[in-house]
């Protein structure tokens, strides 16, 4: 997931305008690597794929350094009618794209493409996904100076085409027409496909849980954190440049990274979230699970969730049951969606992922950006201070289905997983995000994946503070209210000062809470039941590394 910012009046579209405008190239040149990338990314795989290595894109991060420098040096005259990456489908798929938006024709002389084999038809013009290249339409008498940008940072810039008005896309190559085709055909007019889907019922609730009592929660903590999903995975940000131009406010690691508008006290927030598991047991409630985990990360450091962009990964469409996974997930991720205000902007489909006929867990992966008015309200996970008050807030019922616990501890991907309650994770974010603008809090973390437990361990690695917890009153099993995955729920740290202040704006937006214990140094404990040091804690999260 990309994310920038730009200024309204100076956003570039790829909607084509005019009738007889230069169709440009610009970037590399064309080769026969990507051929049917698209198409193979949608593709199932055996021990006899190696043959599809071809269909690969080679990528060069140098001139695609090159291209984005000569795109926005061009971006700040009024040259550019319109542009468009060569992405899927390459130059088949930005001027269909490109025209169809315009309610245009676009007409291609393909013997004008620059190509770096000999003797490439057409065809493998058209459908080759080499990398670094973009389409751009051009407003008249601009190409000259255009051209001088390009030869600076010593790319190909190529008139390969004009605009029309004939609604079709047309492919001439040596002044003979190649192929000629409706637009619409390519776009808004193609056939759709309306494939058979089964609706998977929700599952059984109860879950047999053999010597649940037994379970120590010490020994059920530490497999999890020593876990290669929850594990501390700082040995792959670190090897990472995460300050390029010294904007970031936050790195990875938080509940959302920062990232300052250069100048500005604003910000945006992003993060990105995804839960196989539980879209696997119910897509529909999954669906929905990911969209609002992916709300609370946001609302979690002081951000205003604007938008969502997705990446949706499943496995063959042809089989039903596969097929009403992606329905029943888009249902949930639309519901959740409108009920949030959370709109999806962007986004992509993966369909096939699978190997020897096992198709993968439905994968859809969501990623957010929020709003950051003032960088100074900005919150993150890690507890600050000594004996601050630990408020939990949400409602909590214990719910094991599909959990970490379950998994870690016993091996199991079992039961339904938890309700989404979209007024109770609407109102709860609203009022988190509230609290958190009047500076009333010093972390807030999100609870998810691994219960209440792990996200104070979270909170506690690394901040040089533990936490003293309460037994709870009204959850008598330890086990239920500690690794229980109920969602809508947030953990905030609080200045005794500020209590009423926040029980106050709680009540007032009808806020269930509980105040559950305190913050302390040096240990990580629960009232009677655990006690672990903060180094220990810390040595158990990189165990999983350690071990390679």
């Amino acid at each position: 997931m990309t994310v920038g910012n730009k200024q309204k009046n100076k956003i570039f579209y790829s909607k084509a305008k005019g009738v007889n405008k230069s169709v440009v190239y610009v970037g590399s040149k064309t080769g026969r690597d990507g051929i049917h990338g698209a198409s193979m990314a949608s593709a199932e795989f055996d021990e006899n794929s190696e043959d599809k290595k071809p269909t690969v894109q080679v990528g060069d991060p140098f001139t695609e350094k090159l291209l984005m420098e000569a795109c926005l040096e061009l971006m700040k005259d009024n040259s550019i009618i319109s542009i468009q990456d060569m992405g899927a489908a390459g130059l088949t798929s930005s001027s269909v794209e490109m025209a169809s938006k315009g309610n245009l024709g676009i007409e291609l002389y393909l013997d004008k493409v620059p190509c770096r084999e000999e003797k490439m038809t057409p065809y493998e013009m058209m459908l080759s996904e080499s990398q670094e290249r973009m389409l751009i339409i051009l407003e008249d008498e601009k190409e000259t100076q255009a051209k001088k940008i390009f030869d600076k940072w010593d790319l190909d810039f190529v008139v390969i085409g004009k605009t029309t008005n004939s609604n079709k896309l047309t492919l001439k190559f040596d002044g003979v027409i190649k192929g000629e085709i409706p637009i619409d055909a390519l776009a808004d007019k193609a056939p759709i496909y309306d494939r058979k889907w089964i609706k998977k019922e929700l599952p059984q609730d109860k879950i047999e849980i053999k010597n649940l009592k037994k379970v120590k929660i010490e020994d059920a903590l530490i497999k999890i954190l020593s876990s290669a999903d929850h594990s501390n995975k700082k040995w792959i940000t670190s090897q990472y440049d995460q300050m390029v131009m010294c904007d970031t406010a936050q790195k990875s690691g938080s509940n959302a990274a920062i990232i300052r508008i250069h100048n500005k006290e604003k910000a945006i927030a992003v993060t990105v979230d995804s839960s196989a598991d539980y879209c696997k047991s119910h897509p529909l409630t999954g669906g929905k699970q990911i969209v609002c985990e992916n709300w609370r990360n946001l609302i979690s450091v002081g951000a205003k969730p604007l938008a969502i962009t997705n990446c949706l990964n499943f496995g063959n469409p042809e089989n039903p049951e596969v097929m009403g996974e992606f329905v029943e997930c888009l249902i949930g991720i639309r519901e959740a969606c409108e009920f949030l205000n959370y709109p999806v902007v962007s986004g992509n489909v993966s369909f096939y992922n699978g190997t020897n006929n096992k198709n993968i867990f439905p994968t859809p992966v969501i990623g957010g950006v929020g709003l950051i008015e003032k960088l100074n309200k900005t919150v993150n996970h890690q507890l600050k201070k000594n004996n601050s008050t630990l408020f939990l807030i949400g409602k909590t019922f214990g719910h094991l289905g599909q959990s970490v616990f379950l998994n870690e501890v016993y091996s199991l991907a079992t039961g339904r997983p938890p309700e989404i309650n979209l007024v109770n994770e609407k109102n709860n974010g609203e009022t988190v995000l509230k609290i958190i603008k009047s500076n009333l809090v010093n972390s807030v973390h999100d609870i998810s994946s691994g219960g209440l437990i792990t996200a104070l361990a979270e909170m506690s690695i690394n901040s040089g503070y533990g936490v003293k917890i309460y037994k709870p009153k009204k959850l008598t099993n330890l086990i239920k209210f500690f690794f229980g995955e109920d969602q809508s729920r947030y953990i905030l740290e609080v200045d005794n000062n500020n209590i009423e202040k926040v029980e106050k704006i709680l009540k007032n937006n009808s806020v269930y809470s509980e105040k559950i214990g305190i913050t302390q140094k040096n240990f990580f404990e629960i009232d009677g039941e655990m006690k672990l040091s903060i180094k220990d804690l810390l040595k158990i999260n990189n165990q999983w590394y350690n071990k390679y």
